[in-house]
């Protein structure tokens, strides 16, 4: 039985480990949110993720897992006589379809196979109908471990199709990967702290365009939690519609000084470095699941051609060593195995890990 009080070190897809430092942080006493303390520590927060992404325009703390902002996006800029293209190449893609259709909304899907990129060529295709008012994409599908090539799509649609809104999970991919929301064009983009910002679960981070929130306000029936409109008038307060975690904001605060001190330049470029290690380490024991030229530098999804026992190898080293690494994903468990290189995780810490795994398999 894992003992909760000692939890195991986190190599997993996310969450991923969380240092003392940032732990500290969370332990803060608290705030009254409606008091000048709070909206000084939201305001700090928002400017500060406004230089880690790139924008100038809305950016909205969300008390929820990421997957409310898929929700958000479908409820408050897609209208119920309007359809949506929704992209899909692994787990998460796929589900942002079904997020679209449980909430009413008219929804085609643009399928490859898991491992498969989605092009901008597909994308064009698909667009060049008239059909669609908006495109959903994930800039990083965590199941299978590619990175979609979001700028040269963003191009392509800047340049035919600048009235169709684009809605991009960057849940494995904010901060670990490069990330122009302005320059990009997009209108809503999102993720969850508990990935490349290195902080436990609880808290969702979204940049909205001013159009988005335009289209917002036209759109009845956006619901009552996620509706933008309603984000957007309490930022104005440096305050949030409903209660938010301020631990994890206050947690999120101290990050973000972290990543502006090192240079997003510098962060992704680490964050490369550690993909490259990895990929470096699986061509040789194993293969990628994935082209090489679409691989993740947050995190590897290992196609497993030497057909080792994926889950006996996890429960060996949780048990000799206290860490974690993922299994393959809904229909790739077994068939392939993740290993993040996100948030705080260093190369120092990959080395023991690769070295424990090759411990374990010979």
């Amino acid at each position: 039985m894992t003992d909760w009080k000692n939890p195991p070190r986190l190599f997993i897809p996310g969450p991923v480990k969380v240092d003392d430092d940032v732990l500290k942080e969370l332990s803060r006493p608290t705030l009254g949110h409606r008091g000048k303390e709070y909206a000084q520590l939201h305001s700090e927060t928002v400017d500060m993720l406004k230089q880690v992404l790139f924008t100038n325009q809305n950016i909205f703390l969300s008390t929820s897992s990421a997957s409310g902002i898929w929700e958000a996006s479908m409820r408050n800029c897609v209208d119920f006589d309007e359809t949506v293209l929704c992209t899909c190449c692994g787990a998460f893609s796929d589900k942002w379809l079904d997020v679209a259709r449980s909430n009413g909304r008219k929804a085609d899907e643009l399928k490859v196979e898991w491992g498969q990129p989605t092009t901008p060529e597909q994308i064009d295709e698909k667009l060049s109908t008239g059909k669609y008012s908006a495109v959903t994409l994930v800039y990083n599908e965590t199941s299978t471990g590619l990175t979609n090539p979001v700028y040269q799509i963003s191009e392509m649609m800047k340049e035919k199709y600048p009235d169709v809104l684009v809605f991009v999970d960057a849940v494995s991919g904010m901060v670990g990967l490069p990330l122009h929301f302005d320059d990009l064009g997009w209108d809503v983009v999102f993720a969850s702290v508990q990935k490349a910002f290195a902080i436990p679960p609880g808290l969702a981070i979204a940049a909205v365009s001013n159009r988005a929130l335009e289209k917002a306000k036209t759109v009845p029936n956006r619901g009552y939690y996620f509706d933008f409109v309603q984000f957007a008038k309490n930022a104005e307060k440096n305050q949030t519609p409903t209660t938010p975690n301020i631990p994890h904001i206050m947690a999120l605060h101290y990050q973000c000084k972290k990543l502006l001190a090192e240079g997003m330049e510098n962060v992704w470029q680490r964050h490369k470095e550690m993909g490259e290690f990895v990929r470096i380490w699986a061509k040789e024991k194993f293969d990628l699941f994935c082209e090489e030229k679409y691989a993740s530098n947050t995190l590897t999804t290992v196609k497993n051609t030497r057909d080792i026992a994926v889950a006996d190898v996890i429960k060996a080293i949780q048990e000799k060593h206290n860490t974690v690494f993922g299994n393959g994903y809904g229909k790739l468990k077994n068939q392939t195995f993740r290993i993040a290189h996100m948030g705080d995780i260093n190369l120092d810490d990959l080395r023991e890990l690769l070295g424990w795994i090759d411990e374990e398999i010979g």
